[in-house]
C-alpha cells in the first residue's frame, strides 16, 4: 500500500451558508469547480466544521489559503491578502466554530508539529447576520460579484506559492483595495488600501 502524500497547498472555502455573505468562502469553492486549480493544490469547503479544518492544517501541507468573509472596515465586495498571524496562546481554542484564529489555536493545541504558512483570502461582507438571528442565505451584490475576482486571484496566487510556499512578492500587487475598479491586491498585516493614501 502506497502511503498517502499530502497535497502540498490547501485552499479552504470557510463559513456558513445560511448567514448572508458567510458564504462567501464556500461559494468560491464552488465556483473553483468550473475552474480548477493546478494540481497540487487540494480544494475543500469546510464550511463551518473547525475542527476538521484543524486537522487538515496538521495534515503536512506546507501553505493554506482560507477563503472567507472577513469585516475589515473596507467597501463590501473588497478582497484582502492577510497573512495569518501565528497563535500566540492570547486565543483560546474552540472546538465548535469557525474562527480562524481559534482554528489555528486549535491546530496548534492538537498537534506538536508546526502549522503550515495560512494565508487569508477574505472579501468584506455587506450582510453578516450573528448565528443567532434567523436564516438569510443568499450573497450580497458585491459580494457576489467579489466571487469570480477570488477565483481570478487564486489562480494567480496558488501557481506561485506552489513553486515557492515562502514566496514573499505574492503576485497580486501592492496595498491596495480590489473592489471594482481597481484590480485585486495583497494587503499585509496592518497594511492600508487604495483609500488609505
Amino acid at each position: 500500500m502506497t502511503p498517502h502524500t499530502p497535497e502540498p497547498l490547501l485552499v479552504a472555502g470557510v463559513g456558513n451558508i445560511f448567514l448572508g455573505d458567510d458564504a462567501f468562502g464556500p461559494e468560491v469553492i464552488r465556483a473553483l469547480d468550473r475552474r480548477p486549480l493546478p494540481p497540487g493544490a487540494h480544494v475543500r469547503d469546510f464550511g463551518i466544521r473547525g475542527m476538521d479544518l484543524a486537522y487538515a492544517l496538521l495534515g503536512g501541507c506546507a501553505t493554506a489559503v482560507l477563503v472567507d468573509a472577513a469585516p475589515r472596515g473596507r467597501r463590501p465586495g473588497t478582497l484582502s491578502l492577510v497573512e495569518a498571524e501565528p497563535p500566540d496562546g492570547t486565543v483560546v481554542p474552540e472546538a465548535h466554530g469557525m474562527d480562524p484564529q481559534k482554528v489555528l489555536a486549535l491546530a496548534t493545541h492538537l498537534g506538536d508539529e508546526p502549522l503550515p504558512r495560512v494565508l487569508v483570502l477574505a472579501c468584506e461582507p455587506a450582510v453578516l447576520p450573528s448565528a443567532d438571528e434567523d436564516i438569510a442565505p443568499g450573497l450580497s451584490e458585491p459580494v457576489r460579484e467579489a466571487v469570480e475576482r477570488a477565483v481570478d486571484a487564486l489562480h494567480t496566487l496558488v501557481p506561485v506559492l506552489l513553486a515557492d510556499p515562502a514566496a514573499s512578492a505574492l503576485p497580486l500587487g501592492r496595498p491596495m483595495e480590489s473592489g471594482p475598479p481597481h484590480a485585486a491586491a495583497l494587503p499585509g498585516p496592518g497594511a492600508g488600501g487604495a483609500e488609505d493614501r
